[in-house]
């Protein structure tokens, strides 16, 4: 870890140089906080989802209809005890467009492409973080502990999340697989804590 005025400083699991308001796939896994067991429990490898594991599961399916600009595509999705698996599309919309010289960055190749997204030659631009992947998972995250913390006043997320972008059909396939397995692989799951 590094340290920034003597103090250390948490790297940014993103992609260095990525744009993550681009048109592609992402794996995304957000875990509650402690990696509490707020969404339920897995029984004779059946996930029984808790009042607030519905909440978990019906506002991720909400996420197209309140940002219909994105041109969002939700791909396989899981919530676990402690955490969810989704695979989130940003298609092609006015927000991602790219604007300026086009030898600075090839547009973003869809999942199912044969090619690698190639990232961008230029370096991390800050500015206002909307329509992106970011303030999906943010709205998302909000939006649940908004009604979560109605039924359990100390329900709470981890500050990160993961993600993954998808570049190509192989990793798409292993990562629907792996979602869609999740439930049954949950005794073997490095986040069965």
């Amino acid at each position: 870890m590094e340290k920034f005025r003597n103090t250390y400083r948490i790297q940014s699991t993103r992609l260095r140089g990525w744009d993550y308001s681009s048109n592609v796939a992402y794996f995304v896994t957000i875990c509650t906080d402690g990696y509490d067991h707020y969404f339920g429990d897995i029984k004779d490898g059946i996930m029984r989802l808790s009042e607030i594991g519905v909440i978990a599961h019906t506002e991720w399916f909400k996420s197209p209809e309140l940002r219909p600009g994105m041109n969002i595509k939700l791909g396989a999705f899981v919530v676990m005890p402690n955490h969810i698996h989704g695979i989130i599309t940003i298609g092609k919309n006015k927000y991602n467009q790219y604007r300026g010289d086009s030898n600075n960055r090839r547009d973003a190749m869809h999942c199912v492409s044969t090619t690698t997204p190639s990232l961008p030659s230029n370096k991390n631009q800050f500015g206002p973080q909307r329509k992106n992947l970011a303030s999906i998972i943010r709205g998302y995250k909000s939006a649940v502990t908004k009604h979560a913390r109605q039924i359990d006043p100390d329900f709470a997320w981890q500050s990160r999340y993961y993600d993954h972008v998808i570049r190509n059909p192989e990793s798409d396939y292993g990562i629907r697989q792996y979602i869609q397995n999740n439930v049954q692989n949950w005794s073997r799951d490095r986040l069965n804590q």
